[in-house]
């Protein structure tokens, strides 16, 4: 059976971020299809859960290896941990574990009581480029969701050195808790848009092992 391809955009981004494109571009020449779904059409009212309705019924069409980007990434951990059957591998890209209370301890407590009190926040929108409302709700619904999903399938995941936003030991501590996944630690920061052709490489490697591409002869960079 055939496996589709599912890309999970990142946070305040868009189906038309910079890795989503790359993948696509890249799958397409392989005559493979990329699904990109928006997986917030109502930024504002954004949550986990709502980002969840919007992707499981994408698996019921068959067994999927789902990429993910910083919070598509973790979306991805938590739906292959839910979806066991349907999951068949992961491609996570600075994966964005501890998400909720990464957010509260980088905004800190007095912002978080404003943001409390006035249920929305003023957010950068980079698919927008320009200021969007969040409600609160989206930190109130991810604290009933784990820091760190623990899904059975295979996982290729990526992580920058210098990223800030995501600490290397979280992605680090994932990595090691199961057999089956690879990190691959690269000389940059969260984006990893300036390693895009090494990781290209080393995703089609993973998916071809997967039979969800098929094999190439290496050509180098």
């Amino acid at each position: 059976m055939s496996l589709q391809l599912l890309y999970l955009h990142g946070f305040a981004s868009s189906p038309e971020g910079t890795k989503a494109s790359f993948f696509h571009y890249r799958l397409r020449q392989l005559g493979l299809e990329l699904q990109v779904p928006e997986l917030a059409p109502d930024f504002r009212c954004m949550t986990i859960t709502s980002q969840i309705a919007i992707v499981e019924p994408l698996l019921e069409r068959g067994p999927t290896v789902i990429l993910g980007s910083s919070l598509g990434g973790y979306l991805a951990t938590i739906l292959a941990e839910r979806h066991p059957e349907q999951v068949a591998g992961l491609v996570l890209f600075a994966p964005a574990f501890g998400f909720a209370r990464r957010w509260e301890s980088r905004l800190g407590e007095p912002a978080m009581e404003r943001w409390r009190s006035e249920r929305t926040l003023d957010v950068y929108h980079y698919g927008k480029s320009r200021e969007e409302k969040l409600s609160i709700r989206l930190i109130e619904d991810a604290g009933a969701y784990p820091d760190e999903p623990d899904p059975r399938c295979p996982a290729l995941v990526f992580a920058g050195r210098r990223d800030t936003a995501v600490p290397l030991e979280t992605v680090e501590h994932f990595t090691r808790a199961r057999a089956g996944r690879n990190l691959v630690v690269l000389d940059t920061g969260h984006e990893l848009t300036e390693v895009l052709e090494l990781m290209w490489q080393l995703t089609h490697d993973f998916l071809a092992s997967l039979g969800a591409a098929p094999a190439l002869e290496q050509k180098g960079f």
